[in-house]
C-alpha cells in the first residue's frame, strides 16, 4: 500500500508539474465554452423556437435556461473523455522516456504499477471535469437557471461514471502506446471525433436512420444522453408547465437526445446507467487483463 501511495502522489504531481498536459486540460473545457456560447448558442436559441408553438408563451429566460443546459451538457460529455485521454498520457510518456522499463525491474509490482496509473488519471481527470462543471454551473446560473439540487446531484455523478468510462477506454487504448507521436495522433483523434460520435456536438436525431442505430451502439450516447437530461429536464418541465403538450414535450426530449430509442424502443434511464457501468467494468478487466499477460 506504501508504494501504490509513492506512486500515486508521483504520477499526479509529474502532471501538474507538466504545465503543457495540465493546462491543455484544464483550459480545453473552458475554451469549449467561450467557443460553443459565441457560436452555438444561436443556433440552438433558434432551434428551440422554431420548434415551439408559436402560440405558446416562452419567457426569454427560459430560451436561455434550454440553450445553457444543452451548452453545458455538451462539454461535459466531451469532456470527462477527451481530459481522461490527456491526463492518462503520463503512462505512455513514462513508456517513451524508458521510464516505466526502469519501475518494472524494480521490486515494485506490476499490477501496483498499472493501478497507479489507473487511480492517478482518475484523480486528476475529476478535478479537473469537477472544475469544469463549476464553470459550466456559473454559465448555468447567469443564463438561466432550472437545475433542481436533485438534477444537479444526478449531473455530477453523471460526470464521476463519465470520468470512469474516459479513464478505462484511455487506459485500454493508452496501453498499446509507446511514443510521443502517437500520443499526438490519438489525442488529436480522440479530440476531434468522440463529440460527433457520441452525440454532444450534433444531436443523433440530426443524423440519418442508419448512422442513428450504429450510434446506439456505443456506451458514449448513453452518458450523452444522462448528461442532457438532467442539465435539461428542469427547463423541459417548465415548458410543460407552460401548457405545451405532452406528446410534444417528449418530441424535444428525443430531439435533444435526452431519450435514446435503440431499435425503435426507448432506453430507460436506469439501463442507460446499467449499460455505461458495466461497459466500464469490462473496460477495466481488459485493463487489467492486458497488464497480467504483458507480466507474463
Amino acid at each position: 500500500m506504501k508504494t501504490f501511495s509513492v506512486l500515486l502522489r508521483r504520477n499526479m504531481r509529474l502532471f501538474f508539474r507538466d504545465k503543457g498536459m495540465f493546462f491543455t486540460s484544464l483550459i480545453t473545457p473552458a475554451i469549449l465554452l467561450v467557443l460553443y456560447v459565441t457560436f452555438l448558442g444561436d443556433v440552438y436559441r433558434d432551434s428551440f423556437v422554431m420548434n415551439l408553438p408559436a402560440a405558446l408563451p416562452v419567457p426569454e429566460k427560459l430560451l436561455d435556461g434550454l440553450v445553457a443546459g444543452q451548452l453545458i451538457s455538451s462539454i461535459l460529455a466531451v469532456s470527462c473523455v477527451t481530459v481522461a485521454f490527456c491526463s492518462n498520457f503520463l503512462m505512455v510518456q513514462d513508456k517513451a522516456l524508458g521510464t516505466a522499463t526502469d519501475l518494472r525491474v524494480s521490486p515494485v509490482r506490476a499490477s501496483t504499477l498499472s493501478v497507479a496509473y489507473y487511480v492517478s488519471t482518475l484523480a486528476v481527470t475529476l478535478i479537473i471535469c469537477f472544475c469544469a462543471a463549476g464553470l459550466c454551473f456559473g454559465y448555468a446560473a447567469v443564463a438561466g437557471w432550472y437545475l433542481s439540487l436533485a438534477d444537479t446531484v444526478r449531473l455530477l455523478c453523471d460526470v464521476v461514471l463519465l470520468v470512469l468510462f474516459g479513464t478505462a477506454l484511455s487506459s485500454v487504448i493508452n496501453f498499446f502506446l509507446s511514443s510521443q507521436g502517437q500520443i499526438s495522433a490519438v489525442g488529436t483523434i480522440v479530440s476531434s471525433g468522440y463529440g460527433f460520435i457520441c452525440g454532444a456536438y450534433m444531436p443523433i436525431s440530426s443524423f440519418g436512420e442508419g448512422l442513428q442505430k450504429v450510434i446506439s451502439f456505443l456506451p458514449g450516447t448513453y452518458g450523452t444522453a444522462l448528461v442532457r437530461t438532467h442539465a435539461m429536464q428542469g427547463a423541459v418541465a417548465e415548458l410543460h408547465s407552460l401548457g405545451l403538450p405532452e406528446t410534444e414535450t417528449e418530441q424535444i426530449m428525443l430531439a435533444m437526445d435526452m431519450r435514446i430509442r435503440f431499435f425503435g424502443n426507448t432506453v430507460p434511464e436506469p439501463v442507460m446507467y446499467l449499460i455505461l457501468g458495466g461497459v466500464t467494468a469490462v473496460l477495466i478487466l481488459v485493463y487489467v487483463l492486458l497488464n497480467k499477460l504483458k507480466k507474463r
